[in-house]
C-alpha cells in the first residue's frame, strides 16, 4: 500500500512558477513509475507527466514540454513536478499517481489545485 500526498498547489498569475510535491509512504516507493495527471472542470482526467523508476527518463505531455519538469527523490520518497511559465490553461486540480510496473498496485493523491489567472 502507497499513500500520496500533494502539496504545492495555489493561485498564481499566468507567467508565474509553481512547484508541486508528492510524498509517499511506503518502503518501495523506488519501484514505482511516478506520475502527474490533471483534471479540469468538465473535463477528463489527463496525463501531464511521468518519470520511470528504472531509468529515472521522463515524459510529458505536449502541452507542458518545455515548461514543466519532473524529479523524483528516491531518499525522501518525494516527486516534484516544477511548473514554469503557467497559462490559464493550466488551471486544474493535480493528482499524482504511483504505478508498479507489470502489478495491480497503483495509487492516486488526493490532488492540489492550481489556478492560474490571465
Amino acid at each position: 500500500q502507497v499513500q500520496l500526498v500533494e502539496s504545492g498547489g495555489g493561485v498564481v498569475q499566468a507567467g508565474d512558477s509553481l512547484r508541486l510535491s508528492c510524498a509517499a509512504s511506503g518502503r518501495t516507493f523506488s519501484s514505482y513509475d511516478m506520475g502527474w495527471f490533471r483534471q479540469a472542470p468538465g473535463k477528463e482526467r489527463e496525463f501531464v507527466a511521468a518519470i520511470r523508476w528504472s531509468s529515472g527518463s521522463p515524459y510529458y505531455a505536449d502541452s507542458v514540454k518545455g515548461r514543466f519538469t519532473i524529479s523524483r527523490d528516491n531518499a525522501k520518497n518525494t516527486v516534484y513536478l516544477q511548473m514554469n511559465s503557467l497559462k490559464a490553461e493550466d488551471t486544474a486540480v493535480y493528482y499524482c499517481n504511483a504505478d508498479w510496473p507489470g502489478t495491480r498496485h497503483n495509487y492516486w493523491g488526493q490532488g492540489t489545485q492550481v489556478t492560474v489567472s490571465s
